[in-house]
């Protein structure tokens, strides 16, 4: 059913990810009257506050997480705020919070930000006080599980009190605007599409590096590890964005369609494709930072580094390695994407007069999705000059950069895109289920060989790109990694 929701429940409402994310998100669709002037919003959580209270704590976040120009109407948006205590794990207190939120004029949307072992309490909760009519959609924020086998069983217990189609699956980097600016680049531009199969494209690679640590994550990021964190979800949306045939439209039903045929064609990892690593003592920007067990304050085998070399066993894909990168602690922040083109069948710039100038390496295309949304496409040109020698070239960048190419309008924060489709009920950005699985799927057999191999986490200095490993995990097929 097809409604714009008037009510609004933030689970998790004075959490970190609240304070950073939904309520500066909000704050900012308020203020460019993207908001309905209905709309209520009610947190909750464990803490015991009053809507007065809750309001001057989300005055505080908007100060602290919020640029100052963005904060337009802030007064009239706390307004909008108020609150409920919530203890999920006891039902009867639902009632106090159905209470709250009233008897919506269009509908509810709740966005459910909590720990795993909660969300079953929180289903039946909401169940039992009537929070789950057929105008109630839901919002799930991840960790969806910690293998195939929770993840079904969370799913499961969601799809007990809501259909498929008002649940909403949040993947934040599918409402970066790079993320969604990679569909616009394959299908609305002719010279891509002819091109971006195994007969042109040599091999991807796809780097999700961070240069922080554990930064208060201890408890949930040692029981997940970089695998879970990082390649489960993000990396594999990312893959499966660049390899997915052309959907028939852009609907949720058919861009999920194709994305989840890539996730099923995803071959089985061999033990020789993948590395495991470790942070250890080192420096980041000049400052000497501890290692990972120090950090954590025990012996742990978690790894903090994943590499990866992944293959699509279908038409489009069959023999063009995806290298997948992640991990803590590396020199620079950045999520990109690299597509390396196959070298020019025949170069007519070699020969006897070529000395040292005219190579032509094959073009490479370089989707930038942070720290800053660009594209690149690296063309080979010839350099000026009047060539006595033989012709000289060099490879030349085409950029693109997103913040100058559309300097008029607001760069938006996933969140606000993601928070805005969830009230108005578009499920394109976000996850199905068969498509959850199908990742947990794939990645629960890597952990199997990593188990079967006794694959311990190789150690690898802060502020470096990981274990000498991953470097020849590419190197040996000729290929090096894009930094």
């Amino acid at each position: 059913m097809s409604f714009t929701a008037d009510r609004l429940l933030l689970f998790g409402a004075t959490g970190d990810l609240s304070q950073r994310m939904l309520l500066p998100s909000l704050c900012a669709l308020h203020a460019d009257g993207l908001l309905s002037p209905d709309l209520q919003i009610i947190g909750t959580a464990r803490s015991d506050l009053d809507d007065a209270s809750f309001r001057n704590f989300a005055r505080g976040a908007l100060e602290k997480f919020m640029p100052a120009d963005r904060r337009g109407s802030m007064g009239v948006f706390l307004n909008r705020l108020h609150f409920q205590p919530l203890d999920a794990t006891q039902t009867e207190h639902f009632g106090n919070l159905a209470k709250a939120v009233g008897t919506p004029g269009q509908g509810l949307a709740i966005f459910l930000s909590t720990a795993p072992s909660l969300f079953e309490a929180t289903i039946a909760g909401l169940v039992a006080s009537g929070l789950t009519g057929p105008t109630t959609r839901i919002g799930l924020e991840k960790p969806l599980g910690t293998d195939l086998t929770s993840s079904r069983h969370i799913n499961d217990a969601v799809a007990h009190a809501f259909p498929e189609d008002r649940i909403f699956r949040i993947d934040h980097y599918l409402g970066k605007e790079t993320v969604q600016n990679l569909l616009a680049l394959r299908f609305a531009n002719i010279m891509f599409e002819p091109l971006w199969n195994a007969a042109h494209i040599d091999h991807v690679q796809i780097t999700v590096a961070e240069t922080v640590g554990l930064e208060g994550r201890v408890g949930f990021y040692d029981g997940a590890g970089a695998l879970r964190d990082m390649v489960q979800n993000h990396m594999l949306q990312l893959l499966a964005l660049v390899a997915m045939e052309p959907p028939s439209s852009y609907n949720a039903t058919a861009v999920r369609d194709e994305k989840v045929k890539v996730l099923r064609s995803l071959r089985r990892v061999a033990a020789d494709e993948t590395v495991r690593g470790q942070y250890g003592e080192g420096a980041i920007s000049g400052k000497a930072v501890p290692g990972y067990v120090g950090e954590l304050g025990q012996p742990s085998d978690t790894e903090t580094f994943v590499a990866i070399k992944a293959h699509i066993d279908n038409w489009r894909w069959h023999g063009v390695p995806f290298y997948l990168r992640t991990g803590k602690r590396l020199p620079h922040r950045v999520t990109e994407i690299v597509v390396n083109f196959r070298p020019v069948p025949h170069s007519i710039f070699g020969g006897p007069n070529a000395t040292g100038g005219a190579s032509t390496p094959p073009n490479q295309l370089v989707i930038g999705i942070q720290p800053e949304e660009n594209i690149t496409l690296s063309l080979m040109a010839k350099v000026p000059g009047l060539d006595r020698e033989g012709l000289r070239l060099r490879r030349v960048p085409l950029n693109i950069a997103m913040a100058d190419a559309f300097a008029g309008p607001q760069r938006r924060i996933a969140y606000e895109r993601l928070l805005l489709d969830l009230i108005e009920g578009d499920q394109t950005l976000f996850v199905r289920r068969d498509e959850v699985e199908a990742q947990w799927d794939w990645v629960d057999a890597i952990r199997s060989v990593w188990d079967a191999g006794g694959l311990a986490a190789r150690p690898y200095p802060s502020g470096t790109w990981g274990p000498t490993s991953a470097i020849a995990l590419a190197e040996r097929d000729g290929v090096t990694w894009h930094e």
